[in-house]
């Protein structure tokens, strides 16, 4: 039974990812760059600046004004109770993606797509930074805001604000829902029991048990203590990967001709096969490479957009620039460092796969003890901090789909799968359902990014040209989103 159902879904995962797809998905990407005439290349200046620049001079981290009223200091802070700074709420989308995706999740792809699916991985990434920098300015745009003050948003919102269709919105909320509990809920914590069990031989209930206790008391706390998490752990284990992978650079450095070469060669031709890795064919590699690149930077999947919705930001397209850089750090740094870790090394034809596949290459460089307690930790960071970030994506997906009273009791749910199928050994195969979930979300995004493309432009000639019409401190409380009619 349980074969049959794998079966259908992996027949369904190859038709919703088949050749159309592929093409659908750059072609807006390529649009949205084009007719932003190459915004994040040519103005990268402006990128940084707007968010990097904007930690050292904001006002946000700096005490309240004492001159202010004792009453209008209590709203001010309980206005911010319900939000993020742009900082952690770039932080906990980065949570989301750097780690299984960007780590396990690429040498996975290099298993089954060869080394030519990373060129196609950094072509569309190439392509997606405005892409993601679209659909983070739209979620910004037309969030909502309860009584309590919580925010909400993302796709689903700007879908039915934006253009009116509800089914979309919901099938969008659906793909989250699945997503969450698959790829997130379940694969996070497995993954982290995985690599524990094979560093030090950890039981994986354990492990799965923590983490999902330390879930389970962060997500209780609301927005702002998700937040606070991920920019203390995000950035700190970013660096240590990056410091590691360097070191790691360094030491292999005469394999880099090769690696590169055979990255590009492989892109178009089959790649060759390799010991216990059999070699692809071109329309594989450029599969794998762009859904597997899609699922590390999440550029067009729509999650992102959820955790940005919540940033308390001052126009939506200054937030839109923080997914540019996303796109940016997670895919020609992290993926990139992982890519070359596993095809310096030649552990590719091990016949390896996931995150035993990145361990292998780098207990080849490092000290085996090292490289496992190296390689482990950063997956527990990582992963954690995805499981934690992902709750806010499946909240939001769950109310949108099932309402607000509901969720109450909904939520327990997504405890659930990482503890009970902790032991399973061929998890793995529930990828397919990750990939379906995926695709489910990316494509009516994709296609409300299409349709509200004019909307996207005027609020970046909103923001560059310093007109602020719509500044989200005006459109929070006026409500009135820009049009396709307006001027």
């Amino acid at each position: 039974m349980i074969d049959t159902i794998l079966n259908i879904a992996s027949r369904i995962d190859t038709i919703l990812w088949g050749v159309w797809t592929i093409v659908f998905i750059a072609s807006v990407s390529l649009y949205l760059t084009v007719r932003s005439r190459f915004f994040p290349i040519r103005r990268m200046g402006l990128i940084v600046k707007s968010t990097f620049g904007s930690l050292l001079s904001k006002r946000e981290g700096k005490a309240l004004d004492p001159t202010i009223s004792y009453e209008d200091r209590e709203t001010e802070k309980k206005r911010k109770r319900g939000r993020m700074t742009p900082f952690q709420a770039t932080s906990t989308a980065l949570a989301s993606t750097v780690g299984m995706g960007s780590i396990a999740g690429i040498a996975t792809a290099l298993s089954v797509g060869g080394p030519g699916a990373i060129f196609w991985m950094w072509l569309l990434a190439l392509l997606s930074m405005m892409t993601k920098t679209a659909e983070i300015t739209l979620a910004v745009h037309y969030r909502d805001i309860d009584e309590q003050g919580r925010i909400r948003g993302g796709p689903m919102y700007y879908i039915n604000r934006g253009l009116g269709w509800p089914f979309l919105a919901t099938l969008f909320s659906l793909g989250i829902f699945v997503n969450s509990l698959c790829s997130a809920s379940l694969l996070q914590a497995h993954t982290v029991g995985r690599a524990f069990l094979e560093s030090y031989g950890t039981s994986p209930y354990l492990v799965t048990g923590v983490m999902t206790a330390i879930t389970a008391v962060v997500v209780i706390g609301g927005v702002r203590r998700i937040g606070r998490l991920s920019e203390s752990l995000v950035p700190a284990m970013s660096i240590v990967y990056v410091v590691a992978g360097l070191i790691l650079f360094i030491m292999n450095f005469r394999q880099i001709p090769e690696v590169f070469g055979l990255i590009f060669s492989s892109a178009f031709a089959p790649a060759p096969a390799m010991g216990g890795f059999a070699g692809v064919a071109v329309s594989h590699a450029i599969q794998k490479g762009m859904s597997l690149g899609m699922f590390s930077n999440e550029a067009g999947l729509g999650t992102a957009p959820i955790a940005h919705a919540t940033a308390d930001t001052d126009h939506p397209f200054r937030q839109g620039m923080w997914g540019a850089f996303e796109v940016f750090m997670v895919t020609f740094i992290i993926c990139t460092i992982t890519s070359f870790a596993v095809l310096s090394t030649g552990v590719l034809s091990s016949g390896e796969s996931g995150i035993e596949l990145v361990m292998a290459a780098f207990s080849s460089v490092f000290p085996e003890r090292l490289a496992n307690t190296l390689i482990s930790f950063i997956i527990l960071t990582f992963c954690l901090t995805t499981q934690i970030g992902f709750f806010i994506y499946f909240e939001t997906a769950s109310i949108n789909v099932f309402g607000i009273r509901v969720m109450k009791y909904l939520k327990w749910l997504y405890f659930i799968p990482p503890v009970v199928f902790a032991g399973v050994a061929d998890v793995d195969r529930i990828w397919v359902f990750a990939n379906i979930a995926v695709g489910v979300c990316a494509i009516p995004n994709l296609i409300a990014l299409v349709a509200l493309r004019d909307e996207i432009f005027k609020l970046m000639k909103d923001f560059i040209e310093g007109t602020n019409r719509y500044a989200t401190h005006l459109i929070d409380v006026s409500k009135e989103y820009v049009r396709k009619a307006g001027p």
